[in-house]
């Protein structure tokens, strides 16, 4: 007997894991929509170059977590030749690690920024692969919810988008001591190349102390090292030069215009010098807001900023962008730890029972007419006896168990029993759609 198990770092989502998940699009929806944002679905794998080129090369999601897709064919032609690089490059793929290189992918091919256009405004929700250390938090398979903004460059959009980011986390359930938003500005093409040069200086002067990967860091991405889960080089990085002293006049006005505007909507934050992203597009406004409690080491539940510069990256024409995603699994950590129910409860249903078999087809008939009047309905299709059914209603949350029998077919009627109370009542087949309204209202 084969023995077969989910992926390690993988979940089913079912039951409450997935009503919280669609309930939680569904406050996307409704959240993102007052601000014009537009939903927007990408292929769950890309060609390579798509993370290669947008994420870049130095992240540790492309060097180390990114997981690769072959077809059958060119499996076999890759391992006989011992490289992919022979290769097309439409058939060289990898399952998404996260959204914005993707959603910069699609902006390009579908030209969502038309010369001289209004800013595209869309968001996603989806899961995404990385291949990284499983902990509490942190999955291979997960799940995000982003928005993306290309065309404007504006900083009192860096506001709107972490307003309502702020606003998205509040409907959820989170209050202002559940959570705090971290802000930062990481410079520009101007500015950043010679905060780099330092912060690697900083990182070659402490190199013996500092761990292998920190070192490799110095030459590719040295801002990474901010985020070492070394503690030893946390501690270090304390003393590392800091941007916010760094920045070129027109990056230290919008990074004023920005926290202004954040000021205005009466949105808390806490500047974070050090905090500069794990992807290399980022540039000027950043930020991530981190739970209080039940996140445990990973408590970031979501984050983003300013990326002016992808778009060039991809093969497109300058076009500023901005964007942020949030981690299901990680928020719900959130949630559950301060006793908010992202489920809800279990949906309800009319049961429909019968006192013996040869009703079958009664039963049959009811059900789709109730169901074209749009209840959720259910029936036994095992035989079981009427407690039984009750039983199974019970169990399946119904507010009303409708029974037939012989007697009821015969006078066109039915026998509705409210499930709360036990009271039964006689009721006409042509009335018993209105009567069940009521049930529902909890006027009868």
């Amino acid at each position: 007997m084969m023995d077969l198990h989910k992926p390690k770092g993988t979940e089913d989502l079912f039951g409450k894991s997935m009503r919280a998940w669609t309930n939680m699009q569904r406050i996307a929806a409704k959240i993102f929509g007052r601000y014009g944002f537009d939903l927007i679905e990408t292929p769950t794998m890309e060609q390579v170059d798509v993370f290669t080129h947008g994420i870049g090369t130095s992240t540790d999601v492309v060097r180390k977590e990114m997981f690769r897709v072959f077809s059958g064919a060119n499996l076999m032609r890759a391992l006989e030749e011992g490289s992919d690089e022979g290769l097309k490059a439409a058939q060289r793929l990898a399952l998404r690690p996260e959204g914005t290189a993707g959603f910069a992918r699609a902006a390009i091919e579908n030209t969502f920024v038309p010369q001289g256009g209004a800013p595209c405004k869309m968001y996603y929700a989806g899961p995404m692969f990385r291949g990284e250390d499983v902990q509490k938090g942190r999955l291979r398979e997960f799940h995000q919810i982003g928005v993306e903004v290309l065309g404007a460059e504006e900083p009192a959009l860096d506001a709107e988008v972490i307003i309502m980011l702020m606003q998205f986390f509040g409907e959820l359930g989170l209050t202002k001591n559940d959570m705090v938003l971290k802000l930062n500005s990481m410079g520009d093409a101007s500015c950043r190349p010679r905060y780099r040069d330092k912060v690697a200086a900083f990182i070659e002067a402490h190199e013996s102390d500092m761990c292998p990967e920190c070192k490799k860091r110095a030459d590719t991405n040295p801002l990474r090292a901010f985020d070492c889960k070394n503690p030893h080089c946390r501690e270090i990085m304390q003393d590392a030069p800091l941007i916010s002293g760094m920045l070129c006049d027109e990056c230290a006005a919008h990074y004023a215009a920005v926290k202004c505007y954040l000021d205005e909507a009466n949105i808390a934050y806490v500047e974070d010098p050090t905090l500069v992203r794990g992807l290399d597009y980022y540039g000027r406004t950043v930020f991530e807001v981190e739970a209080t409690s039940g996140v445990g080491a990973q408590s970031a539940i979501g984050g983003g900023g300013r990326y002016d510069g992808l778009m060039e990256l991809v093969g497109g024409k300058p076009t500023p962008g901005i964007g942020f995603a949030v981690g299901f699994e990680r928020i719900m950590l959130s949630l559950d730890a301060i006793g908010i129910d992202l489920a809800g409860p279990a949906p309800s249903c009319i049961y429909v029972a019968k006192t013996n078999e040869s009703l079958r087809d009664e039963v049959f008939n009811l059900c789709l007419a109730l169901r074209k009047e749009g209840f959720r309905t259910e029936a036994d299709y095992q035989n079981r006896s009427l407690k039984s059914q009750f039983k199974q209603a019970d169990k399946l949350n119904a507010i009303a168990c409708l029974v037939l029998g012989e007697d009821e077919v015969a006078s066109h009627t039915v026998t509705v029993r409210n499930m709360q109370t036990h009271e039964q009542t006689s009721v006409a087949v042509k009335d018993v759609a209105d009567y069940l309204k009521s049930v529902q209202q909890g006027t009868h």
